[in-house]
């Protein structure tokens, strides 16, 4: 088990997929062991390939402007597209958490969101003033007609047909105005709620709100931003500092 790990990597198998590999071999053995073919399984004894750290891509701030901006508000589909993506950035959603909200989840007097995350816990979002406007026409002015007469579907989000979004249409509209607008090449909507964290650090936030705000469990899961922003002076410093 242990020769075949390492031919895959001698033959240039990236960690994930060695991994994806180990794992498939493992459930085999787990199954043979469950009908008693085999008395221990042999994968268990094998490490998993450590899989590279890679930093999420960012979005610097004129180009989540560009996109955000680009998107305009005349037809029924751009104004929810215009209301998704300025929702996503300005709070930070996860695709699920997007498509996961209700007409009532809507706090318009405090300007608020509430949000069901990971393990079902609830946290409360403040919505910046261009992604509450924004929301606030699609709601007058093209969800009514998206819902139908009668429409009695909860979700916030809904298809020209109708129907609640799903995370792939998340993904395929944002891959629409990407490819139309010509600006944040390979963004994706969890680049938006990275961009969404970047920017907040940038602008002096400490990684406790930022952790709160993401819905992370633990501050663990948000020190990966610590390691953009350094990166970030890093590749500033190495561009401007004559002696870098």
């Amino acid at each position: 088990m242990r020769r075949y790990v390492a031919r895959l990597s001698e033959q240039g198998a990236a960690p994930s997929t060695s991994a994806r590999k180990l794992a498939a071999l493992r459930a085999l053995f787990a199954s043979q062991r469950e009908h008693g073919l085999i008395a221990q399984n042999p994968a268990d004894l094998v490490a998993t390939p450590r899989r590279g750290s890679h930093l999420p891509r960012v979005l610097s701030a004129r180009e989540a402007a560009r996109l955000l901006d680009g998107i305009p508000a005349s037809s029924h589909l751009e104004l929810r597209d215009r209301a998704l993506f300025e929702l996503a950035y300005s709070c930070g959603l996860r695709a699920e958490e997007l498509v996961s909200l209700t007409c009532s989840d809507v706090d318009h007097d405090a300007e608020q969101l509430r949000v069901e995350g990971k393990g079902r816990k609830t946290r409360i979002l403040p919505v910046g003033e261009p992604a509450m406007a924004a929301l606030s026409r699609y709601l007058e002015r093209a969800r009514p007609a998206l819902a139908g007469p009668g429409g009695s579907v909860e979700a916030l989000f809904l298809s020209k047909s109708g129907r609640p979004l799903g995370t792939s249409d998340v993904r395929r509209r944002l891959r629409t105005w990407v490819k139309r607008l010509g600006v944040a090449a390979g963004c994706s909507p969890h680049a938006l709620r990275h961009s969404f964290a970047t920017h907040l650090l940038d602008g002096g936030a400490d990684l406790r709100t930022i952790q709160e705000l993401l819905g992370h469990a633990s501050v663990s899961s948000t020190q990966i931003y610590t390691r953009v922003e350094s990166a970030r002076l890093r590749s500033a410093y190495a561009q401007s500092h004559p002696r870098a």
